[in-house]
Parts: structure tokens; sequence; C-alpha cells
């Protein structure tokens, strides 16, 4: 639905908007997740099978949407997740996405796979407050430690404040649009950051999806062995050895159960990310809503708990908020505003979940993040058992 006066209202509009303007190939990149997509679609399903269950004559005059994540400010509690190939969606790409989260008072996570250089998306971000956070770096550790170590210290240089490590990426996910329709790179752009790696953008990762045998993906990875994403990563030498190297935040993206939840509690790391790679890795884990709950139950409030995973509403937030994560990100819906109108259309995304969010605290009597708890969302009873179920921890 658009408003009379031409502007967006809804990220579901942004959303079919930019799959008109976006070649169907770019789109389906960005859209589709591995085998029959149950991951990617039951994402955005789940929150269906929540209902909310407002309080009412609660002081609701003020709304503050804020949080604070590693003592850092944000106007919202929703940030911009890692996602590759931004300038495949036309404008400026991961410029325009970055300053429009700066402009919202929220941050970013750049990719690895960026099409723009971390050094110039840094550049490119205004100074502010120091009060608000600085932009993140997502780590793919690659099996040499000398190209992982180069982007580190590079993502340092720059100023970047936390190092993301995507731990679901030991392979690729068999997504089988890109099988049959490999994605291609046009000829001016290529991954920028690792640019240490003979072929500039060719993704060795694409060659392995494409091999028909075992034996053919083994021979592939013998050949490009240091240029792709070690899958001999551990909990006692990972850790560890990112440490020694830096002094940047660490934060794991990919966690999905309890037990590694308490394992990068143990770990040190400084927060983890509820994250199944938007159903793009391995088809049939949990939806991210879904493995929210069990996973901060885990932590009990030692590190963040960061989620992502299908948000198109405001009340998406506010469930997600509910069920324990203490700052969301926004992966296609972010995209998806880039492709309509550039930084504008991000920033537009952004307006649009914090004035929902905003309404679905008044309406709920939640006067502040901190308000919003696991009483206030339910589930449907059986069949059998008609009414509203707490939910409980």
């Amino acid at each position: 639905m658009e408003a009379k006066n031409g502007k967006h209202i809804t990220v579901d509009e942004i959303k079919a908007l930019a799959q008109k303007r976006l070649p169907a190939y770019i789109w389906r990149y960005y859209a589709d997740g591995a085998d029959d997509q149950l991951t990617t679609w039951q994402n955005g399903e789940v929150y269906k099978t929540l209902v909310i269950r407002p309080r009412i004559l609660r002081n609701v005059s003020t709304i503050d949407t804020s949080t604070q994540i590693f003592g850092k400010h944000y106007d919202v509690p929703i940030a911009i997740a890692p996602s590759a190939y931004q300038r495949l969606a036309g404008y400026n790409g991961e410029i325009d996405v970055a300053r429009a989260a700066f402009a919202r008072g929220t941050n970013i996570c750049l990719s690895s796979n960026a099409t723009t250089s971390l050094e110039d998306v840094a550049q490119a971000l205004p100074q502010r407050d120091a009060k608000y956070p600085k932009p993140w770096f997502q780590l793919y550790f690659v099996r040499s430690r000398l190209i992982t170590k180069e982007l580190i210290k590079r993502a340092e240089r720059a100023g970047f404040e936390a190092l993301v490590l995507t731990v679901d990426t030991t392979t690729m996910g068999n997504r089988l649009h890109e099988r049959t329709n490999p994605l291609k790179l046009p000829a001016d752009l290529s991954m920028a950051n690792m640019t240490t790696i003979k072929g500039g953008g060719t993704s060795k990762g694409r060659l392995i999806l494409n091999a028909e045998t075992a034996e053919e993906a083994a021979k592939i990875e013998r050949e490009h062995s240091d240029l792709l994403i070690d899958s001999a990563l551990t909990w006692t030498e990972t850790i560890p050895w990112l440490r020694s190297q830096t002094s940047m935040k660490i934060i794991l993206k990919g966690v999905l159960t309890a037990e590694d939840a308490l394992l990068a509690v143990d770990a040190g790391v400084d927060a983890i990310i509820v994250s199944n790679h938007g159903g793009r890795q391995l088809d049939s884990v949990p939806a991210t809503l879904e493995a929210l709950p069990e996973v901060s139950e885990a932590v009990k409030g030692r590190i963040p708990v960061l989620f992502d995973g299908g948000i198109t509403k405001g009340t998406d937030v506010f469930k997600a908020l509910a069920l324990g994560a203490d700052l969301c990100l926004l992966g296609r819906s972010a995209l998806w505003g880039l492709a309509v109108n550039g930084q504008q259309g991000v920033e537009t995304v952004l307006n649009i979940l914090e004035r929902e969010l905003w309404r679905t605290m008044v309406l709920s009597g939640a006067a502040a993040i901190t308000d919003i708890s696991r009483s206030m969302v339910g589930v449907r009873k059986s069949a059998t058992a008609f009414g509203i179920a707490k939910l409980q921890r």
C-alpha cells in the first residue's frame, strides 16, 4: 500500500517494488534460500504464530526506542546485517546502506564480500557523537591465516570497532538457483575486500557448489585450499587466535542452539548473533525466531544476543525483543530499500520499522525497550484448547 503523497508506508510494498526494479537474476540471488527454501520461508512466517499480549493503564506518553550495545547508543534496536555485493542493487551500494544507518542513529556490519572496500566505506561515513558505535566488519575466516590476518588489520586501521565472525559457512549452501544461473559480477564490480585473492571477484565457493560429485568438490578444495573458508575452525583454537590478532570486539554470527551459545560464552566472545544466514546455508534448520528463546535463556544476559531473520514489520522487532534479542539486524529488507531509492530507500525502511515499533510499544504498554518482556507474547493453544498460552521461561 502506498500513501496518497506517494511515500512508501510498508516494507512489504518496498520489497514488491524492488522485485520489479531488479533484474531477475539479482533478485533471486538476494531473495532465494538453499534447497527447498523451507527455512527462508519459515523465517518470515514464524512471526505470525506469536500474538502480542498488551498491558493497559501504563504511562506511555513518552516512548524511548533506544538501546545500548557495548556501551554505545542506538536510537533504535535495529541495525543492518552484512550482505554481499550490495552494488548489484544499484546506487552506491554499501556506502548508501552505511550512510543510511548512521543517519538513523544505528549501525552497519560490512560484509567481507562487499563490492566496496572497507576503507572506502569507513571514509564515506560522517563523523558523529562518540556515544554512537563505529561500524562492524564481518569476517569470513579463510584458510590462509595471512589473508585473514590482513583483513583483520585493515578493519582495525579503518576504525571498525567489532569483528563479526560468520561460523555457518563451512561450505556453501545448496542454492539451486545459483547452480542453474550462476551469479556473475559485472566487469566494474569485484569482491573489493578480497584483493589479495588471485582472480579478484571470482568465488571459489561457487566452484564447489557446482561440483557434480563429492570427489570433484574435494579436488576443488585442494586446488584452492588457501582461498576457501576454513572448515577446520574450533572453539579451542579459533577464538584465542582472533583475540591474539585484534582488540576489536568479537561477535559470533550463526548460533542456533543453547549448546553453542554456552560454548560461545565460555570462549569469551563479546556477543552472538542468532542467525541461519537467511536460510541460504542449511535448509530445515529452525527459523531464527524459533531458536531465539533457547539461546537467550542459555546466555542469561551475560553477553548481548543479537538476532536476524525475516524482519519486515515493527511487530516483528517487538516479538524478537520480547524473546530475548538485544538488537535486531536487517538483511534483505535493507537491500530492498537500497534497490528502490539508494540511501533514502534504506532510511525509509528504517523509518517505517521505527514508526511501527513505536506504535506497537504504545499500544502494548511498553514505554522503553527494557519494558518489553517475554510475558508480552504468547501462542494460540491447540484446536482442542481454545485461548492464548503465555510463553514461559
